[in-house]
């Protein structure tokens, strides 16, 4: 009985290399041809390393992705969920986050006594950090004080106050808000450093409610005015954040409030949710590129 030849010669061997062991071996084919074989231990530690690395990698984004996921559940759940009835105003809004989420905020708050508030706010930045923001003039908005108040200068100044308190220096919101009073038709408003709001009156006539005072959490002493027009049936009010009109095409021009107004009144037939959703989607095609800036739109029309 012939014993069958080792392919190894001499054995497998153990020795130090370098700043650690390895285990080399000559090998010998069938046809005669020899090879050496090393392994190293430092190659394998480094592979399960990077191995873990990798692992620990796609774990943490999985993660963040399922955080981001409760948190645009958490947002979602902010904007308002139910819509006061109000016997001469029709009313709808719309937000298209750039990321996740984002930190432009809309409301319809019932203010009692057949008082309705429209709001639009455009929190500083984008993201987490702003979406975090936004919960502030939310909170401070939908208080118990704010809707049984008389006074909308009153909470105004208190929105500010807390925002300017439990934010870093330099974060401020941009907000435009307005009561409608469902038996008077008059719409009292304070614009508080936001773009300006377009009054449709009927077909052709426009005025843009500009900036009644400055911007909100940006300074601790602050005061704000109210403006006030009555509105006619068949007027509409369109509230929208400069994500819509800063837009940019692929010459680097702006989308703007004229193709704005174009928009509103080129789908002026629609339904209040599909003409938001009309305006929003041009908007949205006006530029090739990923949306940079969050889409916010209001709009209510006088019945």
């Amino acid at each position: 009985m012939v014993e069958a030849r080792s392919p190894f010669s001499p054995p497998p061997m153990e020795a130090s290399w370098g700043s650690g062991q390895a285990r080399y071996a000559v090998f010998e084919d069938l046809e005669g041809n020899r090879f050496s074989l090393i392994e190293f231990d430092e190659a394998a530690r480094t592979l399960e390393a990077e191995r873990r690395a990798q692992a620990g990698k796609l774990e943490a984004e999985r993660q963040a992705a399922h955080d981001l996921a409760i948190a645009k559940q958490v947002q979602t759940r902010l904007f308002p969920q139910r819509q006061p009835l109000i016997r001469t105003l029709l009313y709808a809004g719309i937000c298209h986050p750039a990321r996740t989420v984002g930190g432009d905020y809309y409301d319809f708050l019932d203010l009692g006594s057949r008082r309705l508030g429209l709001v639009v706010a455009d929190i500083v930045g984008k993201g987490i950090g702003a979406a975090l923001l936004m919960a502030n003039p939310q909170a401070a908005l939908r208080s118990p004080c704010a809707t049984a108040g008389e006074q909308p200068e009153r909470f105004l100044r208190s929105v500010n106050q807390l925002l300017y308190e439990n934010t870093a220096e330099g974060d401020y919101a941009t907000l435009f808000f307005a009561e409608y009073d469902d038996d008077t038709r008059k719409l009292r408003y304070s614009n508080c450093g936001h773009p300006p709001a377009l009054l449709l009156h009927g077909h052709d006539g426009l005025e843009r409610l500009g900036a009644t005072c400055t911007v909100v959490g940006l300074f601790e002493k602050w005061e704000c005015t109210m403006e006030e027009r009555e509105l006619a049936p068949g007027d509409a009010v369109l509230l929208y954040t400069d994500g819509v009109t800063e837009a940019l095409n692929g010459e680097g021009e702006e989308f703007g409030e004229e193709s704005l107004l174009a928009a509103a009144r080129q789908h002026r037939e629609l339904s209040l949710p599909g003409l938001l959703a009309a305006v929003a989607n041009q908007a949205r095609r006006f530029s090739p590129y990923e949306q940079a800036d969050n889409i916010t739109l209001l709009v209510a029309k006088c019945t």
